[in-house]
């Protein structure tokens, strides 16, 4: 059937021209570096006999076929690790990949491994200062791991926080090759996740003991798979839907089915059919163009997803030589209705967003309304609505169904009667800098905070004020020295049930900070990412316990009520002591080089960029 076109809206439109415009010379000086890679950078046959001799020294059954050098290679760069639930189902995913590619005549090799750290296991804790950085330590494994010249495509294994980024990120190097990012799927529903949030507010006000946490904590994250709320890692999957860079409806099949494994398959005999040598070549670098950004934006906004993709996007952005700020996310959504609702911003979990219809659904509707371009060079078609079509077996056969209706309207509705009119992600600015503002998980009654400010450098002292009693009154918490540069942007997750109890108990309150939140980042109203951030001299830096407080997602404002002369007059808060231990000295050169939040967060962007402009 002939797919219906749908002229885009004209604020898509608008926004897209805009990041084309003005990433033009960037854009240009990146397709040229791939189209060189291709040409003449490192490859099989330009390898020297002892190059390729130790490149399939262990390969097995598959050392002659690569020794020949006639059929398709792949590497596979894997983020496995048995210890986070999310990325333990790749442990088999090499071996039954291998067979998958012999079965078309073409040979895989694991090319290396990146680290996956887990944000939910470091939440809180030293560790959480990596986390940010751990992004561009993926990305540069990533680029090692296929520095090696022995492919001619890769398969990416990743689906958590930094980790989808930080393999984009790194395979953007090598934009020429084909790739397909291959997820693991939702581990089933545990303990319902207002269950979950009750227990935490109850141990934070005192109502409940460590066991009963503790028992609540895993009965919600209980087996292998992505935890099933609607944070970074499930974000991750959305994107890459609508991108266009999984085998459509990939991302929420839940580990182990037969359907996830059928997905898997088809994979890699795709990649196998969109190499360099034939007419369907799809390299990653045309893939992820200006218009797949502006969807990846789109869909966040759609689904309510995480607050940090408003670092991470603009980050593979600029990996592709594409640059994309905070304004055009703040255009698209206040264009983007939120169609979905997912735990934090509803009750249900992925599961039972998979189950109403989930990115099938959600793609064809956004679509319909012109929302979403079609016109993408997708690693399965040049037409997004591919996308629009969920995966079922017909018998041992992969097969795709379209989803015209949402199965349940508590978590799914048409774009004429949405959850929300607009994506719920704003940019708040004014005289304490820029900031986002996620209001589709706040009640609309708090998106306005006018109140004293009292001021912290750490989180840990946060809790303990409010464990003091010194914060039960209307407040903005300002927790500044979190950014980047500071001290590597750790989530500050483990305020939000103690900021969730004040709120409770009827007062006012707000969050004001350069560090970041977790995608399930909750119920209280939070400017994040503010930057400047303060140890870059943001005026952050520069607010003392009392001063007023004005955080508004109606009219975008961060605002202290101070005249601009009085405020640029006081002196810079002085920087803490920097912490050692857990390993954080070993980061400190990418905290020194870091971009501000708003450009992603990252040294080596910062310098690739510069290597664009000479």
């Amino acid at each position: 059937m002939t797919p219906v076109r749908t002229q885009i809206h004209p604020d898509i439109a608008a926004v897209t021209d805009r990041v084309i415009a003005r990433s033009r010379p960037t854009r240009a000086a990146y397709l040229d570096l791939i189209a060189r890679e291709r040409d003449h950078g490192v490859h099989r046959p330009r390898l020297a006999c002892g190059n390729l001799a130790h490149g399939f020294a262990a390969a097995g059954e598959d050392k002659e076929a690569i020794k020949r050098g006639r059929a398709m290679n792949i590497g596979i760069v894997t983020a496995y690790n048995d210890m986070l639930s999310a990325h333990q189902p790749y442990g088999r995913y090499p071996e039954q990949m291998k067979l998958f590619a012999r079965e078309i005549g073409v040979t895989a090799q694991v090319a290396g491994g990146v680290p996956a750290m887990c944000d939910g296991v470091t939440q809180g804790q030293a560790g959480m200062e990596l986390s940010l950085f751990s992004r561009d330590t993926i990305a540069l494994s990533t680029a090692v791991a296929l520095s090696h010249g022995m492919f001619e495509a890769a398969a990416l294994l990743g689906i958590c926080d930094k980790i989808v980024p930080g393999l984009l990120i790194g395979a953007l190097r090598f934009g020429h090759l084909p790739t397909i990012l291959i997820p693991g799927g939702p581990m089933p529903s545990g303990l319902p996740n207002k269950e979950k949030v009750r227990v935490r507010e109850a141990y934070a006000a005192g109502e409940a003991s460590e066991a009963d946490l503790l028992d609540s904590e895993s009965a919600s994250y209980h087996s292998a798979g992505t935890c099933t709320f609607y944070g970074t890692a499930n974000s991750n999957q959305m994107m890459m839907e609508v991108m266009g860079l999984h085998v459509p409806g990939a991302a929420f099949v839940n580990p182990g089915t037969k359907l996830r494994q059928a997905l898997t398959r088809a994979a890699v005999h795709r990649l196998a059919e969109i190499g360099w040598d034939g007419n369907g070549y799809r390299p990653l670098g045309r893939c992820i163009d200006e218009k797949a950004i502006v969807n990846a934006a789109v869909g966040l906004l759609a689904t309510g997803g995480s607050t940090n993709h408003a670092i991470h996007l603009p980050a593979i952005a600029r990996a592709a030589g594409i640059i994309f700020d905070w304004e055009d996310l703040d255009r698209l959504s206040a264009a983007v209705p939120m169609i979905a609702s997912v735990y934090p911003s509803g009750a249900g979990d992925v599961n039972q967003f998979q189950a109403a219809g989930g990115m099938a659904y959600v793609i064809g509707e956004l679509l319909a309304a012109g929302l979403l371009h079609r016109d993408l060079l997708t690693v399965w078609t040049s037409d997004l609505g591919a996308y629009a079509e969920e995966p079922v077996l017909a018998g041992d056969d992969l097969a795709w169904s379209p989803v015209p209706e949402p199965r349940d309207a508590a978590m799914l509705r048409p774009v004429a009667a949405p959850f929300l009119p607009d994506g719920g992600m704003r940019l708040v600015q004014g005289n304490l800098g820029r900031a986002t503002f996620k209001t589709s998980a706040v009640a609309r009654e708090r998106w306005t905070i006018e109140a004293p400010a009292r001021v912290f450098a750490d989180q840990d002292d946060v809790l303990a004020a409010y464990k003091a009693g010194e914060l039960h009154r209307d407040v903005v918490v300002v927790v500044r020295f979190q950014g980047p540069r500071a001290n590597g942007m750790p989530e500050l997750h483990k305020l939000i049930p103690a900021l969730g109890v004040l709120q409770g108990e009827g007062f006012k309150v707000a969050l004001v900070t350069d560090g970041r939140m977790s995608g399930a980042s909750g119920k209280v109203p939070a400017a994040i990412h503010v930057s400047p951030e303060a140890l870059a001299g943001g005026p952050i830096a520069r607010i003392r316990d009392g001063d007023i407080i004005r955080l508004c997602a109606d009219d975008g404002m961060l605002h202290v009520r101070l005249e601009v002369d009085a405020l640029e007059a006081r002196p810079l808060a002085p920087l803490p002591p920097q912490r050692i231990g857990t390993a954080r000295e070993l980061f400190a050169f990418m905290r020194d080089g870091a971009s501000d939040a708003e450009a992603g967060g990252s040294a080596m962007l910062a310098t690739m960029e510069r290597d664009y402009q000479a």
